[in-house]
This record gives C-alpha cells, structure tokens and sequence, in this order.
C-alpha cells in the first residue's frame, strides 16, 4: 500500500512539473474588452444617455432592454449598476443568465431571498436584479415575479435584457420601462475592432476588416469573436482567413452566381451554386449569403434588385420549413435567370 501511495504522489508531481509555472491564460477579447464605464458603450447613443441621467441621478425604475444579440445589452445593465452602487456592487447586485435555472421556485427562493437580504448601500439606491436572456424565462415565472416587484420596489430593482420584448408577459411590461437597442452600424463596429487590433498588434489587410464586418451583421461580440479566432488560427486577418474561420459561403463566389443570373447565364450560376454545394454548405448559409450579397451588387438595377430579393425571400421560406435540399436552391437560380431573360424566349406558363 504504501509503495503505490508513493508511485501515486511521484506521478502527481510529474504532472504538475509538466506545466509550466508562469502560464497564463489569456481571457477572450469579448470580456477583456467589455466596457466597465457607460461612455465606452458603443452605438445606441440616446438611449445609453438615458441611462447616463439615471445613473446621475440615482433613481433607477424597473428596465427591460431588448434588441439583437451582440449590441452590448448587457453590458450596459452592468455598467449601470457599477455607476449606481460603486464598492457596493458585487454584494448588491444578483445576475441569473438564461443558463441558470429560472422557474417558479427560484423567483420564490433565490430572488425574493436576494430582494429580502439586508445591504448597505449610498443613500437613494436600491439593489439590482439582472435576469439576462428574460425572454426564455416560463410564463409561471415571470406571473411569480409580479408580487415581488411590487412589494420589494423600495430596496430592489429588477433589469430585464430580452431580444423579444413580446414574450416578456404584459404585466410586467406595465410595471418597467422598455429601452430598445438598434443593431450597430458599420462604422460603429469598425471604430472598436481597429482599437482592439492596435491594442493586441494584429496584423490585418482593409479586406480582412471588410469581411469582418459583413460576417458580424451588427453583432460587436460576434465580430470580436471571429476577429480573435482569425488571429488565433493565421496570425493574419485577411478576407480568405476571415471566411475560413466563420465558414459562410465567400461573398466573391455569391456575387459571381447572382451576377451570372442577371446576365441569364444559367449554366455559369449552376456550376458555382454546384460547387459551394459540394463545399459542404447547408441551403440556409447559402440563401442568407445569396440575400446579403443582392443588396451589394453595384451592376444590378434596382427593380432586379427587388425582384432578386422578392425570389431569394420566397426560397429562403421554403427552406426554413424543411424543404432544404439542392433541388430548391437549383428552382431558386433558375428563377432569379428568367427574370431578365426577354418574354420572346420562353412562353409564360411553360
């Protein structure tokens, strides 16, 4: 026994040895970039000014904000909070995510406890409850939550961050104020990727930042995701890495298929839709793809434009309802070729 105890400690060692004693784990860039202060919040100015006057003045009201993912929601409760209660907020403020559990018996137990519990705070403030992902939370829950709010208002308040402010129950909609985030722009998204990419060193091309911004759609944390994947993966951040990192369909190879449909050049659209097919790309990434890249095509005209758009819309519906096969995608192409094709090549009807 006491040989193998030994053998046991001597392996033990040998693992431990086998770290290296100043390790450091870098924390993901989404968190060791997440703004701290209200005024490092980007995008939704007039609605973060709000919040700016109630952190002044200290009266906080219940609050729902809802928007997208990614648009910094929940950044900006925290930032609030720490606004409001200073040295007092990690003991004053109680955070649930949607990955906790959040039905009836913790409204009961966890939050009513929290709203009950003692805390010295700054003189006019109150101690907040953030219930992040809100939206998910079961009706039972949130018709538990409607008494709590209203006998414990004046040491506690309750901060909702949803992205469907409809499936928050109207009764507790009456009792907050509903604050709604747009998704960020462009050149929103750009400002703080370029101040990230100068504080780590990154090595980026104009096309890798382009192509950044078009996979993020408005999402900051999806663009800084994809943006520490790139350099984690090439050390470059060029359009080619970008797309390898994300996955999506290359726009270059769409743009080339929707403009080979607006010359009818049928075959051509088919042989590229064959390949990214072949790629292995679901229907869904290659209709969405097909949809962002329509609206960007210089050399299409506006009514093609429009028509293009009404024709992927359609087929992106049938796919979402199942039907997400090549067949559907082949119906799609050949569809956007007819509508520049003159009347006198092909009957209606045929």
């Amino acid at each position: 026994m006491a040989s193998s105890a030994a053998s046991s400690s001597t392996a033990n060692k040998k693992i431990i040895s086998a770290v290296p004693a100043n390790t450091t784990y870098e924390l993901p860039w989404v968190e060791k970039y997440r703004p701290l202060v209200l005024d490092d919040i980007v995008g939704n100015t007039e609605t973060v000014e709000r919040l700016k006057i109630i952190a002044k003045d200290g009266n906080m009201p219940h609050v729902i904000i809802s928007g997208m993912p990614g648009i910094g929601k929940t950044t900006s409760i925290l930032c609030l909070a720490r606004a409001l209660l200073g040295d007092a907020y990690k003991e004053a403020v109680l955070e649930l995510n949607a990955s906790d559990e959040r039905g009836i018996d913790v409204v009961r137990n966890r939050i009513k406890g929290f709203a009950q519990k003692k805390v010295t705070l700054p003189a006019g403030r109150q101690k907040i409850i953030i219930l992040d992902e809100a939206d998910s939370m079961t009706p039972g829950a949130q018709q538990a939550l409607r008494r709590t709010m209203e006998i414990y208002s004046s040491t506690t308040r309750f901060a909702f961050a949803c992205n469907q402010s409809n499936k928050i129950i109207e009764p507790l909609q009456s009792r907050c104020a509903i604050l709604r985030y747009s998704r960020l722009t462009e050149g929103q998204v750009t400002k703080r990727l370029m101040e990230i990419m100068q504080a780590e060193n990154v090595d980026f091309s104009p096309d890798g930042l382009a192509a950044l911004i078009f996979t993020a759609e408005g999402d900051m944390r999806q663009a800084i995701n994809n943006l520490q994947s790139t350099v984690a993966g090439f050390g470059f951040v060029s359009s080619d890495n970008v797309f390898k990192v994300v996955d999506t369909p290359h726009p270059i190879a769409v743009q080339t298929m929707i403009k080979a449909c607006y010359e009818g050049k049928i075959d051509v659209a088919l042989e590229k839709l064959e390949e990214l097919w072949a790629k292995g790309y679901s229907a869904v990434d290659i209709i969405s793809t097909m949809f962002r890249v329509t609206k960007t095509v210089d050399t299409l005209s506006e009514h093609s434009k429009l028509e293009f758009i009404r024709e992927i819309g359609f087929t992106h519906m049938r796919i979402l309802e199942g039907v997400s096969t090549l067949l559907q995608l082949r119906g799609c192409v050949a569809r956007l070729c007819k509508i520049n094709m003159s009347p006198k090549l092909f009957t209606p009807g045929k």
